[in-house]
């Protein structure tokens, strides 16, 4: 079997050199990403296209494995199954061609799009005639359409042989991976990050990603996986890192000496400086985030411009004029979509009021009271895991108690909750209960915090979905604090 790879068109358009340069970067990638399937592959890069060939022996389920694969490799515009024979004449093409389209066109508008080279005794306008007319004998209910056709039959002469393609399938497009530098993508789990990480790597720009962790172990997990679907799929030719950077003590800080209005602003700031830190330690040149205009309160032009002073690297942002809507149909193509769906919201700072075009002077008068130190140690305990090696150690989440109404809490016995949300969601939307001891305990002072509380008595953490609190739970349990539960209410 034969694979025909068509180059992304806007490599076509570059000078000699650098598409030769795109193409043999292109070719090595493939080659790197199907000989993990079998070593006898073959890659072959010519001005046109890239060529693969199979063994002959190769399982269909490896041929099906390879054809997806292919489909999602940046830089190819088209894959094409095909199959080279002789032919005699003119009347020998459309004996070959017309079995192959005949069902494909019926009751449909096709026309015949030939390309021809070397020398022949006809033209290419010559095969599209023949070929149009023997396709309408064949299925008299098709008719042909040269402006707005639903099926283009492609026919291809080279030389003395004639290019059946037997399917087609649409590639990625973009440029070839690695071929633009590199940059580290600020990634969350939730829908736009993995989004605008690929959009990058579909520009040909190698991804890093960077994870501030709010949430422990659990949370991290979380991640990772969304992460590895990422670079499994659409970037495995270059190996890349993933950064964890334990972010809990920055966000206590945050909410210790920041005024509440500038929380968001500040937080988005204490990120950047990180995130800028760690990509000059790599020699990495840029930051991605998924930031859409107007999407939330830090996502204003003015505030986003306070956040990229925070910076000494460019701040890259694919998603900057994208709807909402258009991003999650995205991130369900990309099939990141179920990873968000169960990943809670950790921006854990959002401001009860928040200020939408926060003023300069105002953030650094509050930066002025924020302990730095605090920062400097989260920067320094950032790990840093090979993305071939991110499923290696994965968490499983264990069991933990789970109370689902105010009547179970009440048959539980000594039992207590604690409400980990922050200071302005408890005031916005209060947790009532009567006669059952309650304490407030901010998800970002917890894991410090309960050691210290009696192990006579189980306490079950609330928060608004149950999802922060479970997560908050496992971490405890990993740690051998295994009274603590979730109550969540329904």
């Amino acid at each position: 079997m034969h694979y025909l790879l068509k180059l992304f068109p806007e490599i076509t358009i570059k000078s000699r050199s650098v598409r030769r340069h795109m193409t043999r970067c292109l070719a090595g990638n493939v080659r790197i990403i199907l000989r993990r399937l079998d070593e006898g592959i073959s890659v072959k890069d010519t001005w046109d296209a890239l060529h693969v060939t199979l063994p002959e022996a190769l399982p269909e389920t490896l041929t099906r494995e390879m054809e997806e694969r292919l489909t999602r490799i940046p830089g190819i515009h088209e894959v094409l199954a095909i199959r080279e024979v002789p032919f005699s004449d003119l009347t020998d093409i459309a004996d070959r061609v017309v079995p192959l389209w005949q069902r494909a066109i019926a009751g449909r508008r096709f026309r015949v799009s030939a390309k021809r080279r070397g020398e022949h005794d006809f033209s290419s306008e010559h095969i599209e005639r023949l070929v149009g007319r023997r396709l309408l004998e064949a299925s008299p209910d098709a008719r042909v359409d040269l402006t707005r056709p639903e099926v283009d039959v492609a026919v291809e002469v080279v030389h003395q042989r004639l290019r059946l393609i037997q399917a087609r399938w649409p590639g990625l497009g973009g440029y070839p991976l690695g071929l633009q530098g590199q940059a580290l993508t600020l990634i969350s789990g939730g829908f736009d990050s993995p989004v605008a990480a690929w959009r990058m790597m579909r520009r040909g720009i190698k991804t890093h990603f960077l994870f501030f962790n709010l949430g422990g172990p659990a949370h991290e997990a979380g991640v990772r996986e969304v992460t590895h679907h990422l670079w499994q799929r659409y970037g495995s030719s270059h190996r890349v890192n993933f950064l964890s950077v334990p972010f809990e003590g920055v966000v206590a800080e945050i909410l210790r000496s920041v005024p509440d209005g500038l929380m968001g602003v500040v937080l988005k700031r204490m990120m950047v400086r990180a995130a800028g830190r760690i990509a000059q330690r790599e020699r990495i040149p840029a930051l991605v985030t998924g930031d859409a205009i107007a999407q939330v309160s830090s996502q204003t032009l003015t505030n986003l411009a306070l956040i990229d002073a925070a910076s000494e690297l460019p701040i890259l942002r694919p998603l900057l004029t994208e709807d909402k809507q258009d991003i999650i149909a995205q991130a369900r193509r990309l099939d990141t979509a179920r990873f968000a769906e169960t990943m809670p919201e950790y921006c854990g700072v959002i401001s009860r009021r928040p200020h939408t075009s926060a003023r300069a002077r105002d953030v650094e008068q509050a930066e002025a009271g924020f302990d730095f130190a605090v920062l400097e140690a989260a920067i320094g305990a950032a790990e840093t895991t090979r993305s071939d090696r991110l499923m290696e150690h994965r968490h499983t989440p264990g069991e933990v108690p789970t109370v689902d109404s105010p009547q179970a809490l009440a048959q539980f016995g000594d039992a207590s909750v604690i409400d980990i949300r922050t200071p302005a969601e408890r005031e916005a939307s209060p947790l009532r209960l009567p006669d059952v001891p309650r304490l407030e305990i901010p998800f970002y002072e917890l894991q410090d915090r309960a050691p210290g509380l009696p192990d006579d008595r189980c306490y079950l953490l609330y928060c608004d979905q149950g999802v922060m609190s479970r997560m908050q739970a496992l971490h405890l349990h990993d740690r051998g604090l295994t009274h603590f539960g979730v109550y969540r209410a329904t």
